[in-house]
Parts: C-alpha cells; structure tokens; sequence
C-alpha cells in the first residue's frame, strides 16, 4: 500500500519540477525578447493574420473574435493612459505637466510596452485554441457585432483622445529631440564683456 502512495508523490514532484523547469525556460527565452520589438511585433502581426485567415476560413468564432477585439480594445487605452491619470488621483509623484512654464516629466503608461505586446499574444493564442472547439462557434449575425465594435472603438478612442488633449499629452515617442547646435549669437556683441 505504501507503494502506491509513494508513485503517486514522485510522479507529482516529477511533474512539479518539470513545471518548473518549462516556466525557467519560457522565461529566458520571453526574457530574450525585450530588446527586439519590431521582431516582437512582426510575430503578433504574422499570428493575427493566421488568426483572421482561420476565422475566414472556417467562416465562424464571430463571438471570439468579438471578445478578442474587446480586450484589444481594453489593452489599447491601457497602454495610451498615463500611471498616474491626474483626473482622477491626485499624486506627489511626477504628474504630466499641463503648461508650458511646467518641469518635463516622461510619460510612464500605465501598461508598458512589452506587457501590452505579450498579454495581445497570448490572447491571439488562446482565441486562436478556442477555434478547435466547436463550442466556442456560437451563431451571430456578424455585422452587427461589427457595427458595435467600430461604434464602441470610436467612442473610446474619442474620449482617450479628448483626455489627452486635455492634459496636454502624447503617448508616443516620436523620436529623440534632434539640436542644431549652439545659436549664433547676435552680430558684434560678446557674451563678455572684457
């Protein structure tokens, strides 16, 4: 009897270590991914495009595809929104500044880039699995779900942009600042006077 007990626990610690040993690894290798975001990127575009291509194909999981977009959507304003939105939180951490006389602060999202970029992978993943399984292919006219979505889509974008016009940010990081140089100063006069 004791036999029986004792297979059961190593075949446990076995699966547990092999666990652990998965999670080590996929954890390098996503690790070894930061630095390359365009490569990062074109492999989500590559997955959603098998994706879009299997919904066509099969001509259903409108309602999965529906959810997905939905959550896309969700992760999008998280990743325009600023940490710290000064609507609605007060801080004495860096806020965005709102005139011009105000000290630059750097725009720090409230969802970072590569946990946006991998939280839209994994959802492409699992809505990708859920086409395997009829049960996820409820029957939906389609356009209509589109319709909503685009309204839905505008409206939030709207507001997001209005916010952000508001408090006078852009999300975006459209390159580093480029100088000429040093002024020329004006013509016979000397910065000292000797």
């Amino acid at each position: 009897m004791e036999g029986v007990g004792g297979d059961g626990t190593s075949a446990a610690a076995a699966l547990n270590q092999w666990r652990h040993e998965f999670s080590q690894l996929f954890q390098y290798y996503l690790e070894k991914t930061v630095p390359n975001a365009p490569y990062r990127w074109i492999g989500t575009f590559v997955l959603a495009f098998v994706y879009a291509l299997r919904v066509y194909y099969l001509q259903g999981f409108y309602i999965v595809t529906y959810g997905l977009g939905i959550y896309l959507l969700n992760l999008l304003i998280g990743f325009l929104s600023p940490l710290v939105d000064p609507e609605l939180e007060p801080s004495d951490g860096p806020l965005l500044p709102t005139k011009g006389s105000d000290e630059f602060k750097p725009f720090i999202r409230r969802l970072p880039e590569f946990k946006f970029w991998y939280a839209i992978t994994k959802a492409f993943c699992i809505a990708f699995t859920m086409t395997f399984f009829s049960l996820f292919d409820v029957p939906v006219f389609w356009p209509i779900l589109l319709c909503y979505w685009i309204v839905l889509f505008v409206l939030t974008m709207k507001r997001q942009i209005m916010h952000m016009i508001k408090y006078k940010y852009i999300p975006f990081n459209l390159g580093k600042q480029k100088y000429s140089g040093k002024r020329p100063l004006a013509s016979g006069s000397s910065p000292r006077a000797d």
